[in-house]
C-alpha cells in the first residue's frame, strides 16, 4: 500500500512510519521544512533508505496536492501540539491544525485514496463528565490547541458527510515512550531526575491521564488502516485506566531509584478553566471494531522510556544524533 505520514518525523509519526516500511508498505513522509533539511526523528533510522520524504508546509496546499497524488491511504498527524503555547499563538495553530487538515481533506477530493485518517486528542473532550470517556462524551475546548483540534475533527466528518470522503478520526490519549518531547510530563519527570536536580519542578499535581505506550498507539493505527467497514466514525485509543501526576511521578521516582524531592511551580499550573482534570479513555469500541488494547501494561512502557532516555538523554535533546 502506497502511504503518506503528514507528521512523520516526529515522535508518534516516527515510530509510525518504521512499523508500516517494516509491513512492507511504500512510505512517503511529509514533515516541515528546516533550514538544515534534517529529518527529526527519521534522521538515522535504519529505515530511511526505504522512505521518501516531502520537507514542506502543511500549509502549502500546491505541494499537499502534488504529495497526495498516487497515494492509497493518508495518515494525518501533521499538527502544532504544545497546549502552552497555543495560549500565546492562537492564530498558528488555526492555520496549521485547522487550514492543514482542510489541505489534506480538499486534496484528497481529487484522488481515489481508499483510507484517510485524522489524528485528533483527548483533549477536545476536556474534563470527562463520565467515569470513562466514549466517542458520544462531549467536546469542550478548555485550550485554543483544543478548540483547533475540534474543528479539524469536525471538517474532517464534514468532508465524509458531504462528499463521501472514506474519512475517520483516530483519538489518542496520552501517547508516551521513546523520543517524546520534554514538555510532555513522563520525558519531563524522567530527565529531571537524570539531571540530578535537587527538587522535580511540576506543577498541578492532581489531574488524571490515561497513558498508551507509543508502539500500542501506531498499532492502534495500523488495525484502522486495514478496518474496512466504515467510515465517518471517531476511535479513542487508551488503556481503559488513569492515574494522576502525583501518583505518575513517584512511580518514575521509584523505578529509577532516585530521591529528587518535589516542588510545585506556579508557572507549570494551568489557570482552572484550561486544566483538564480528569482523563480516563472507553476503549470499548477499539476492542469491539479494531480487536485492538493495549499489548504493554503501563509500567512496561515507563521501563522502557527511562531505559531509553537514559541512554539517549543529552542536554540539548538533539535528536538528529540520537541512536534509534
Amino acid at each position: 500500500m502506497k502511504i503518506l505520514i503528514t507528521g512523520g518525523c516526529g515522535f508518534i509519526g516516527s515510530h509510525l512510519t518504521e512499523l508500516l516500511v517494516k509491513r512492507g508498505h511504500d512510505v512517503t513522509v511529509f514533515d516541515k521544512y528546516t533550514f538544515n533539511g534534517t529529518l527529526g526523528w527519521l534522521e538515522n533510522s535504519v529505515f530511511k533508505k526505504n522512505i521518501k520524504f516531502v520537507l514542506g508546509d502543511i500549509r502549502d496546499y500546491d505541494l499537499v496536492f502534488k504529495s497526495t497524488k498516487g497515494k492509497d491511504c493518508i495518515l494525518h498527524l501533521a499538527a502544532l501540539i504544545g497546549i502552552p503555547y497555543s495560549y500565546e499563538s492562537p492564530l498558528a495553530y488555526v492555520r496549521t491544525n485547522v487550514e492543514g487538515t482542510y489541505n489534506i481533506l480538499e486534496a484528497s477530493k481529487s484522488y481515489d485514496i481508499s483510507k484517510i485518517i485524522i489524528t485528533s486528542t483527548s483533549e477536545v473532550y476536556g474534563t470527562a463528565q463520565t467515569k470513562k470517556i466514549n466517542e458520544n462524551h462531549r467536546i469542550n475546548a478548555q485550550s485554543p490547541y483544543a478548540a483547533t483540534k475540534i474543528a479539524a475533527d469536525q471538517l474532517a466528518l464534514s468532508y465524509y458527510k458531504s462528499f463521501n470522503l472514506p474519512v475517520n478520526i483516530i483519538r489518542p490519549f496520552n501517547t508516551f515512550g521513546p523520543r517524546q518531547s520534554l514538555r510532555a510530563i513522563i520525558p519531563s519527570i524522567i530527565c529531571q531526575i537524570i539531571k540530578k536536580e535537587k527538587f522535580m519542578v511540576l506543577g498541578n499535581l492532581k489531574p488524571t491521564r490515561d497513558f498508551t505506550y507509543v508502539n500500542d498507539t501506531c498499532l492502534a493505527f495500523e488495525k484502522l488502516i486495514n478496518f474496512k467497514k466504515s467510515f465517518g466514525e471517531v476511535i479513542n485509543i487508551g488503556s481503559n485506566n488513569n492515574i494522576s501526576i502525583k501518583n505518575l511521578a513517584e512511580k518514575i521516582i521509584s523505578l529509577m531509584n532516585s530521591d529528587i524531592k518535589i516542588k510545585i511551580s506556579k508557572h507549570k499550573t494551568r489557570n482552572k478553566k484550561t486544566e483538564v482534570d480528569y482523563l480516563r479513555c472507553d476503549n470499548s469500541l477499539s476492542l469491539s471494531k479494531l480487536r485492538w488494547k493495549p499489548g504493554y501494561n503501563f509500567e512496561e512502557g515507563l521501563q522502557k522510556t527511562i531505559h531509553w532516555f537514559i541512554k539517549n538523554y543529552k542536554s540539548s535533546y538533539d535528536n538528529s544524533t540520537f541512536k534509534k
